[in-house]
């Protein structure tokens, strides 16, 4: 039995066909595509037309391979297309990185309070969250919400797409800053933004079908009717659920029971691609003044366990910094833009990756050298930015994040973590996770590569009653994929380059 996994990713997406045979999970990678947004008259979208041109490719690539039994889709978080009463796509949805949420959090803390807002959701204040978003579009687009029927985020999207089901899948639910995980259902908060709570699709827990491949769907493309299932549909929770580690998960109605401790047992992770996300998997939510002042963050996950952890800027800083240099003519491969930084001079320049002047396509590198205020761009700010420095300063400056994030996770959760499994595509950048753990002085486990995607394929399965449960599925896992390991280095000269980071970042 094969089933069919989407994933899609900030800048590229993938159709996998995936299977349990012989006790492991197998995938065939059937299609690849080019997620790139669109920047039309100052707004920049996702081209989501193009994006469903994809799946059904994909689709029918895979009837051609011998047919699939169910599709799972999963996505980034945050954005959603919004539908009127007839169910028709009322624009492209935006991109979360678009200019349009500028300064929109603080009017919104003008009207409930960050501490209000954070003690509801315990999602991390990033200007681009969910919540930001639609309050725009309450306040400042009235003529297109006028005509909003529902809203969805954009795995769910698809999801109507091919079933013409209106659902919303619960770890995507929980990353919009709108979600009550103590409550478990929309946050009271939206009434005092005006934010219609019509408009907010029913929640759907992962394991549910959204509903059948419509007919069209299936006249069209040759295919047979088959469940699209809601997986864990936010990409990060799909990547964790494929963790090769024990699993505690209590999967008895779906629900995880909370303890009055946190079993050391889950390690650290850090899913690490265009974003990189580190943190820790809980049995409950942890919200208190700490956790919001260190800006932590409690996302769902699979079985209703909690996916605490931090957002970071990620690879993101790497990919743009080389499309630039690739407009100005330079080809560099990641391999040399790895080359580059190993032969830089080390600790010499920091910035911090989260820095709101990151966040936007562009000159990335130029960015950077301001932020440092180095000689070089003052004297030589027309010319193009040598790699070296630039690669040597963002992967330090990622490892150094990488620290203060794991030092900070064990400061409010009491456990100490000394291992950390990297997953995602992440892992196949070795000097990334040789500096991890140097930086971190943390042995780091790395792989499975496409964790995501077999998190997709391994929930499908659990759904479709091939694997009997989550705890299972992650032993299943861990024997399927050989890992990688990293050993810390004592390095001379990283405890003092760590603590000039951290005077660094508060400066900021």
């Amino acid at each position: 039995m094969s089933v069919l996994a989407f994933d899609f990713g900030a800048s590229s997406g993938r159709a996998l066909l995936g299977e349990l045979s012989d006790d492991k999970i197998q995938y065939k990678e059937i299609h690849r595509f080019a997620n790139e947004p669109v920047n039309l008259c100052g707004t920049l979208y996702w081209d989501v037309l193009r994006l469903f041109r994809e799946i059904k490719v994909s689709i029918t690539k895979a009837v051609n391979e011998g047919g699939f039994s169910s599709i799972g889709i999963d996505t980034w978080g945050l954005d959603f297309g919004i539908l009127d009463a007839d169910g028709r796509l009322l624009e492209n949805p935006v991109h979360y990185r678009d200019q349009r949420t500028q300064n929109i959090p603080e009017e919104v803390f003008s009207i409930i309070s960050k501490e209000e807002i954070y003690s509801q959701t315990g999602i991390q204040t990033m200007r681009f969250n969910t919540l930001f978003q639609l309050y725009y579009l309450t306040h400042y687009r009235t003529e297109l919400m006028s005509r909003a029927d529902k809203i969805l985020m954009m795995p769910d999207l698809f999801a109507y797409f091919l079933t013409g089901e209106k659902k919303c899948e619960y770890t995507n639910a929980t990353t919009t800053q709108m979600f009550n995980p103590i409550k478990n259902e929309w946050a009271d908060i939206l009434q005092k933004l005006q934010i219609n709570t019509d408009i907010l699709p029913q929640i759907i827990e992962p394991k549910t079908p959204y509903g059948d491949l419509s007919d069209e769907i299936c006249e069209e493309l040759g295919c047979k009717k088959v469940p699209v299932i809601a997986i864990c549909t936010h990409d990060t929770a799909s990547a964790i659920a494929a963790l090769p580690i024990k699993s505690d998960i209590n999967e008895i109605n779906n629900l995880h029971t909370p303890t009055s401790s946190n079993d050391a047992q889950n390690p650290l992770f850090l899913s690490c691609g265009t974003w990189s996300l580190m943190g820790t998997e809980l049995h409950a939510p942890l919200i208190n003044d700490k956790t919001m002042e260190l800006n932590l963050t409690n996302e769902g996950g699979y079985g209703k366990s909690i996916r605490f952890l931090k957002n970071i800027m990620g690879l993101w800083l790497i990919q743009e910094s080389r499309r630039q240099w690739i407009r100005e003519g330079n080809e560099y491969s990641y391999a040399e833009l790895e080359k580059a930084a190993l032969n830089a001079e080390p600790f010499k320049y920091f910035i911090d990756p989260d820095s709101a002047e990151f966040e936007t396509p562009g000159n990335i590198p130029k960015r950077i050298m301001k932020a440092i205020n180095n000689e070089y761009f003052a004297e030589n700010s027309e010319k193009s930015v040598p790699p070296n420095l630039i690669m040597r300063c963002i992967y330090e400056s990622l490892a150094m994040k990488y620290r203060y994030v794991a030092e900070s996770i064990q400061n409010v959760t009491g456990d100490e973590y000394d291992v950390i499994h990297i997953i995602g595509g992440g892992v196949k950048d070795k000097l990334l996770c040789q500096m991890t753990a140097d930086f971190c002085g943390k042995k780091v486990i790395a792989g499975p590569i496409e964790a995501t995607g077999i998190g997709n394929i391994t929930v499908q399965l659990i759904t479709l009653g091939k694997i009997k449960n989550l705890q299972s599925a992650r032993e299943i896992i861990k024997n399927s994929f050989e890992p990688i390991c990293y050993e810390p280095n004592k390095i001379e000269g990283i405890e003092a380059a760590y603590q000039r980071f951290l005077v660094m970042c508060q400066s900021c």
